[in-house]
């Protein structure tokens, strides 16, 4: 102990004062790091407190995965600089060329910055989860998986989609939190709408009393009422609210009966009706239109 004594009073003090600072300066970035990572596992706590949702979670690690090791970057930067300080190395040339160098890379990589900020605000904004069936990009299928610089989608067809973030500008996401199937049923002119309504009112209960169904609707469907009269047919609208993704299925499900109560009902689904007009001369008549009717042979 007594030569490290001895030691020390040898050194300049100069030297000894930037040994103390460049050593309290460790001990502060060591305090400041340990800080940063009980900061993102506190958000991460935070944000998968609020749901049980084992997507969600994912995405809570995820943020504060990105948030600690921006800060824990920031914070060693910091650290180098005030060491170098200390050092009496000049850092002025040192932040040009790290600044020409950060500015050839930025050029360089703008797309992927640009794909990992729309990212990180994606997962922030919990606009997009695994799971999840979207439009994005012009493209719309299954979320297979999200992270900061893409997110890949199957369709329907088996196909593999991969999306940077950075195109992605407008997200529809078909099923977030809950989802509806909307219906447009088509009648004949002669048929009771009144009537018609009773009918789809007894498919919903029935549908909401099927044990393989009851737990896929969420309510009673709500029916809007007569929404068109189109050339052929009366046009009467409605929806039925359902668990996310579950929509495709019950829509499904009510079309079948739709079909099998209207037939029971003799309520007819109408088919296109065609007017033919044969045309008329200048002097008011019209040519002939001959019909021939055949009885078909037993």
């Amino acid at each position: 102990m007594d030569k490290i004594a001895d030691l020390l009073g040898k050194l300049p003090t100069s030297l000894l004062g930037s040994a103390i600072h460049i050593g309290l300066i460790i001990v502060l970035t060591a305090v400041g790091l340990r800080f940063v990572r009980m900061l993102a596992k506190r958000l991460t706590q935070i944000i998968a407190s609020r749901t049980d949702d084992t997507e969600s979670q994912k995405r809570a690690e995820t943020l504060s995965a990105v948030i600690r090791h921006i800060l824990t970057v920031a914070l060693m930067l910091v650290a180098i600089v005030m060491v170098l300080g200390e050092l009496k190395i000049e850092i002025g040339p040192l932040l040009a060329t790290a600044g020409v160098v950060g500015l050839a890379i930025g050029f360089g990589a703008q797309s992927l910055v640009k794909d990992v900020i729309n990212g990180f605000f994606i997962l922030l904004e919990d606009e997009i989860r695994v799971g999840d069936v979207v439009e994005i990009a012009g493209k719309s299928g299954l979320v297979e998986k999200v992270n900061l610089r893409l997110t890949i989608l199957r369709d329907l067809n088996g196909r593999v989609h991969f999306i940077p973030n950075g195109q992605i500008n407008t997200v529809t996401n078909s099923t977030k939190n809950f989802s509806r199937h909307v219906f447009d049923l088509s009648i004949a002119y002669r048929e009771n709408v009144d009537e018609v309504i009773e009918l789809i009112k007894q498919v919903d209960e029935s549908m909401r009393n099927d044990p393989d169904f009851r737990e896929d609707i969420l309510q009673p469907a709500e029916i809007l009422g007569l929404e068109q009269l189109a050339n052929s047919a009366q046009v009467v609208k409605g929806f039925i609210p359902t668990r996310p993704g579950q929509q495709w299925r019950v829509g499904r499900e009510f079309n079948r009966r739709i079909k099998k109560i209207f037939d029971e009902n003799n309520i007819e689904i109408p088919f296109p009706h065609l007017t033919l007009y044969m045309g008329q001369d200048k002097d008011g008549t019209a040519p002939p239109l001959f019909v021939e009717q055949k009885q078909k042979e037993s």
